[in-house]
């Protein structure tokens, strides 16, 4: 299988690309191929000095889409919209969604597009052939690059077409020690994307850092 990171030279996708590549092939998507090669080259570097193989290829977003069979899109709320709208191929593909619609006022709060999360806006503006799901909406940017240490949390899947949501509680559940649950349709994704800004609040609020959820 082969899964691609649209915004994967960012520090989410880079952490999902190094994390990711030692199980699967995975090509890293920018909106500059140069900057995926450098950031491949880089992650590739690291994950050999660990004593890690990994298989790691740098290609423009629409390439990146074009090669995968699943695509995650690791890119902030603010980019989804424009995103989708400009790089094409997605027909047939599982795509998932970890993207959170959110605000930093007071504190973190969720401000869901007008479909109700993130993932229906990307359900929306996809072809109606795409598989969509929500996953990895939980995990800190600083966890996933954190190679040292292990990823002990729950990640919550939401989806509508069964044989994809069970693809990507696969992928889950082959990285670190994360463990996928099935957390029903799609129109579930809301509960599942404020969950974030809850997490933030808390580690603010509470002297923490990098707050993850376990089920129990």
């Amino acid at each position: 299988m082969k899964i691609g990171i649209v915004g994967g030279t960012g520090d989410i996708g880079e952490g999902m690309a190094m994390r990711l590549s030692p199980v699967y092939d995975v090509v890293v998507g920018s909106r500059e191929k140069d900057k995926a090669d450098a950031s491949c080259d880089a992650s590739t570097n690291l994950l050999k000095q660990r004593g890690q193989e990994c298989s790691l290829s740098g290609q423009g977003n629409q390439s990146c889409v074009d090669e995968a069979d699943v695509v995650i899109l690791a890119i902030p709320y603010r980019n989804l919209v424009s995103t989708l709208e400009t790089v094409t191929g997605f027909e047939g593909k599982i795509v998932i969604c970890p993207v959170n619609p959110m605000e930093k006022r007071d504190y973190f709060t969720f401000v869901p597009p007008a479909e109700g999360s993130a993932a229906l806006l990307a359900k929306r503006l996809l072809p109606a052939d795409v598989r969509v799901c929500s996953a990895f909406n939980t995990i800190a940017a600083n966890k996933w690059r954190a190679l040292d240490e292990e990823l002990d949390y729950s990640v919550p899947v939401t989806g509508d077409d069964g044989a994809a949501k069970r693809e990507v509680m696969n992928i889950v559940n082959s990285v670190s020690k994360l463990q996928a649950f099935d957390a029903g349709p799609l129109a579930a994704s809301s509960m599942v994307e404020a969950l974030t800004p809850l997490l933030l609040n808390i580690a603010r609020y509470n002297k923490m850092r990098d707050v993850g959820i376990q089920f129990r």
